[in-house]
Order: C-alpha cells, then structure tokens, then sequence
C-alpha cells in the first residue's frame, strides 16, 4: 500500500456532512445513508465536527483524473438501485486507498455504474479514513496493524444492515456480495473470513442479521501474504470451509501489492474446497477501478459477470 501512502504526502435518514463544498456528494437522486445510529464505535462523540474533504487527483487513469475523499469519520453508504430489471443481487462496494484515503469515483461510483446496469443494487460504502485497517507508514517504513479495525467494523455493518434492509431495497437477501480494490480488497477478504462475531458491540436489529457475505470480488488485494515473495497468507485472514465463492484478479507487475497476495489467498481457498477463480495477467499494474486501458486485466467486470453466472447469483 505504499503507493497510496505516498499519494497522500428512520435509521435511513439523510446524513448531515461537512459544509464544505468539497466533501463529497452523491450525484443528483442518492442520499448518503448514516451506518450508525448514533457516533460509530470508539469516536469521542456524535457531534465531532467534520473534517471531510474531497479532492481530484491529476495522476491519469485512462486519461481521466479521479477523486479521493480523505479523513472520513462519519461513515455512510449510498445505496444505488438497479437500471430496468432487478436480478435481486446486491454488491457492497469497498472503495481503496491504502486505508488512507477512499477513491471514491475511480473505485466506487464508477463500479455502480456498470453493476447498475446489470440490474445489481450496488452499495458504496464511505469507511472510516486513515488508520482504519494495516497501513504502511513512511516514518517507520513499516507496516502497521490498528488495534481497533474500524474499516472492518463499518463493512461488517453494511452488510447486516443491507440484509435487515432487504425488502425496502428490493434485494434478495441470499445475494449480496461484497468487492473491494487494494485495501478494499483486503476489507473483501476479512469480510469472508470474519463473520461469525462482530468486531464490534451490537447497536440494534441490524446488528443481529448475518454479516457473511454469499460471494466475493477482490481486485488487486493488498495485505494478503505475510511478507514480499512469501506465499504463505496473513494470520489474520483464518479462511474456512464457510468462506464464500470468491473471484480474484491482479497483474504480476503491481508494483503496490504483490501478486502473492493473491496467490496466498487463493491456495488457503483452494486447500478448504471453497469455489474459487483467480485472474493473473503479466501487465497491468495497479490502481485502474474500471477504466478500460490497454491492459486485458481492464477486462475484468465481464469475466465477474460470467463468474456470477456460474455461481448462480445473475442468469446464465
């Protein structure tokens, strides 16, 4: 995750952000959603002001700048309903950034674009920024692990809370997935393998629904393996026999996040029996969300969509 580190140098009612023009909205027929009731576990209050912001970055991808949103406190989902048809899925959208900062178009919005179009709900999930999950830090050139993973908490939280929420949106409580970039990607993967108990204390209702995902998508992953050319996966991804369907993707020359991150994953799935299916390109990179380039690795949203075929979640 270095390279974003170094890029930085009624429960549904509307939530109140920041007044100013640069933190991020929503385009015109969404609302951002609150994920807690009240302040999200371990902030000091429900009225700490708001630091948000938004701004684009001018580093091209596919010829286009993209936006990050930045020190995020007040995490929110946005729920997103399908164009035309309803296949009853639902994807809940983990946005990367190196657990710094979100790109919030370049691998969020843009996402729901395509899955909209599919007749998918699809969920953004603004997460809790910085130091919310593992993160590389400058000063120490080292990794570092939070004690308390708030990233985590807010996914486990958007998935019950889309799942108790289920009828109002339209959603089939039996498909919902989550896909996530980078560190996104690695939210996917503590998402599958930690279900069984929150991370957190239980708020409401919502906390008592499943937070088990029924299918999973990470694209370029980080912080799988437990060291550069190592295979051997992090301990704190415990994959099971209950981990569900996942589809993974990366290129051999990401420089941000090693291919063995995927690789490492794959092998524990594998060894467990869970359904898997991984992508491997030798060019590519990192950081490309859904922008067709060049690369075939931009290829990638059709191959999931035969994927999801093959798993039963769209028709075939």
């Amino acid at each position: 995750m270095k390279f974003w580190a170094l890029m930085l140098c009624g429960m549904f009612g509307s939530v109140q952000l920041g007044a100013q023009e640069s933190v991020w909205q929503p385009s015109s027929g969404h609302v951002q959603l609150p994920l807690w009731p009240d302040a999200a576990p371990g902030a000091p209050s429900a009225e700490t002001p708001d630091i948000e912001s938004m701004s684009t970055r001018n580093n091209l991808v596919a010829g286009r700048s993209w936006h990050e949103v930045a020190h995020v406190s007040r995490p929110t989902m946005t729920v997103y309903s399908p164009q035309g048809r309803n296949t009853g899925a639902a994807v809940v959208v983990f946005p990367g950034g190196g657990y710094q900062m979100l790109a919030i178009d370049l691998e969020g919005t843009e996402v729901c674009d395509w899955l909209t179009s599919r007749g998918v709900t699809c969920v953004v999930l603004k997460y809790r920024v910085p130091f919310s999950g593992p993160y590389w830090d400058e000063r120490c050139q080292c990794h570092i692990h939070p004690k308390i993973p708030m990233a985590l908490q807010d996914a486990q939280r958007s998935v019950g809370l889309l799942r108790h929420e289920a009828a109002r949106w339209h959603i089939d409580p039996h498909k919902i997935g989550v896909l996530g970039f980078s560190a996104g990607g690695h939210m996917v993967a503590g998402m599958s393998t930690s279900f069984d108990t929150r991370v957190y204390t239980a708020v409401d209702t919502a906390d008592q629904e499943s937070c088990r995902p029924d299918f999973a998508v990470a694209i370029y992953p980080g912080h799988l393996s437990v060291a550069e050319n190592s295979f051997m996966l992090s301990p704190d991804i415990r994959v099971t026999g209950r981990t569900p369907p996942t589809f993974l993707l990366q290129n051999e020359d990401d420089d941000v996040d090693r291919v063995e991150d995927s690789l490492s994953y794959y092998a524990a799935l594998k060894k467990v029996g869970v359904p898997v299916e991984m992508h491997l390109y030798a060019q590519g990179g990192h950081a490309f969300g859904l922008r067709r380039t060049q690369s075939p690795a931009t290829r990638w949203p059709e191959l999931v969509e035969t994927w999801l075929g093959t798993i039963g979640v769209l028709s075939q």
